[in-house]
């Protein structure tokens, strides 16, 4: 899986880097199928507290996935984006075996 990290408004620190790095490595485990991941880190000028921004897209062939997080840190906010596309990567997983399911049972029907 390729991953490119982008931090527009800011430079991002080897730490953080880092964490994010570490914690996108983790969505291979979800599905060996993507292909690209691109993280982009923003920071949000208002006055708020929560102005920490993780948006993160994973590319699947046939398909695309995108969350965006905002929070006081840019850490939850990666951990919560990343808990998101896991989340939608686990829904279009088992649609796509539901599908294939009920597929195999009309055929089986058919003979």
């Amino acid at each position: 899986m390729k991953t490119i990290i982008q931090s527009p408004d800011f430079t991002a620190n080897t730490t953080l880097l880092g964490f994010v790095q570490n914690n996108i490595d983790k969505l291979e485990f979800a599905s060996d199928r993507i292909s690209e991941c691109r993280v982009c880190l923003k920071l949000d000028r208002s006055d708020e507290k929560e102005n920490k921004i993780c948006e993160i897209k994973l590319f699947v062939p046939g398909d695309n996935f995108f969350a965006s997080k905002q929070s006081h840190s840019f850490e939850d906010a990666t951990v919560r984006a990343i808990e998101a596309v896991k989340h939608q990567l686990t829904r279009w997983k088992d649609s796509k075996a539901h599908k294939a399911h009920i597929n195999s049972i009309s055929n089986d029907n058919e003979d």
